[in-house]
């Protein structure tokens, strides 16, 4: 990649800022256009056809917004640095820009993505910390969320190792208060990033976002805890649509923060019962996982063509129930390109929801 011009990067970040636009459609922009400085101008136009006026993103907040990145010590990560962590550049859903504080590099190294409950056991935390330990010591990162317990037991037993902690709030944001050492410890020994502009409080919807970083960063999500349907569970099946491995510590079933890790194992999950477990799981990891588990059926690829001129009229197929890209395709009989000009113009005039797994419904 040329380096970006400050037009360029400005417009990168004016882009993404815009309303209704994701990382999806972010791409999709990027593609069609060729550089944000023209999707920009395109944007007014596009988002027009769905019958509602549209501004993008102010200028003077995008510069607030930089202004503040800069006082906080802190740096943009654009999708296609050399500096971006190549493993979440992978994903279909990866986050276009983070930013960022510490030391990028980190994201280059063999990484395990370690989570599990809030409520931890004793025994568990115990765990968490033996296990990040002999992981740094075996030379993996270890990637979390800074959340209580299981989390902040595996950055503080990693931290002198490398770790990552990504984070659900802006990067001047500590979340849970009781971290804000650890997170400005993190930021300065090791590596914090974040999806969300700076100044942002953590919200409900951010955490899994939150979490689909954190899979995507690592070759492998340890679960060392969970209750069912906790938001570790959710961290394990995003692990797990991205091609990655997903890996259980079995526990008690009498205790019920283990009923989420022994229901992974259930389903596929690799039990593992000591840190070489991991690493002889994790080393030379080739893209293709051990593991067997699948919650959800996988990330679906983005089909990677020019978007055509003319847009597919696939509204009408639309409802509040998540449909498949590749079933509208199939029902509309238009062009893929099509399709995907057709669901972006829908995104940007507010009438779309993008879901996991590729799937889109209209706006409730």
């Amino acid at each position: 990649m040329t380096a970006l011009s400050q037009e360029e990067a400005f417009a990168r970040i004016r882009l993404l800022r815009s309303p209704n636009v994701g990382p999806v459609s972010y791409r999709q922009l990027l593609r069609r256009f060729g550089t944000a400085v023209l999707a920009l101008e395109a944007l007014p136009d596009l988002a027009g056809r769905g019958g509602a006026p549209y501004r993008p993103a102010a200028e003077q907040r995008v510069a607030d917004e930089i202004a503040r990145v800069r006082q906080t010590g802190a740096r943009y990560l654009f999708h296609d640095s050399p500096d971006y962590p190549a493993l979440l550049a992978e994903l279909d859903s990866a986050p276009p820009i983070l930013t960022a504080r510490g030391d990028a590099a980190l994201a280059a190294r063999p990484c395990v993505a370690i989570v599990g409950a809030r409520n931890a056991s004793a025994a568990a935390v115990k765990l968490a910390r033996q296990f990040a330990g002999e992981l740094a010591e075996a030379g993996f990162v270890i990637a979390s969320g800074l959340a209580r317990g299981i989390d902040g037991a595996a950055h503080q037993a990693s931290l002198a190792g490398g770790t990552i902690g990504v984070i659900a709030s802006g990067i001047d944001v500590a979340y849970p208060p009781e971290h804000a050492d650890l997170q400005e410890a993190i930021a300065t020994q090791g590596l914090l990033l974040a999806e969300q502009p700076v100044g942002t409080e953590p919200l409900a919807r951010h955490f899994p976002s939150r979490n689909r970083i954190i899979a995507g960063l690592a070759a492998g999500t340890l679960v060392v805890e969970a209750a069912p349907k906790s938001g570790s569970l959710i961290t394990a099946r995003l692990a797990a649509e991205a091609g990655r491995e997903v890996m259980a510590i079995p526990g008690s079933p009498l205790d019920s923060r283990a009923q989420g890790c022994n229901q992974l194992i259930r389903d596929g999950a690799v039990l593992v019962q000591c840190a070489a477990d991991v690493v002889e799981l994790l080393s030379g990891f080739d893209g293709t996982p051990r593991s067997t588990f699948r919650d959800s059926a996988p990330l679906q690829s983005y089909v990677a063509e020019e978007l055509g001129d003319e847009p597919a009229d696939i509204a009408a197929l639309l409802t509040v129930a998540p449909v498949a890209v590749d079933e509208l395709i199939r029902q509309s009989g238009a062009a893929p390109a099509a399709v995907q000009l057709a669901l972006l113009e829908l995104e940007l005039a507010g009438q779309l929801v993008r879901h996991a797994g590729g799937r889109v419904s209209r706006a409730g």
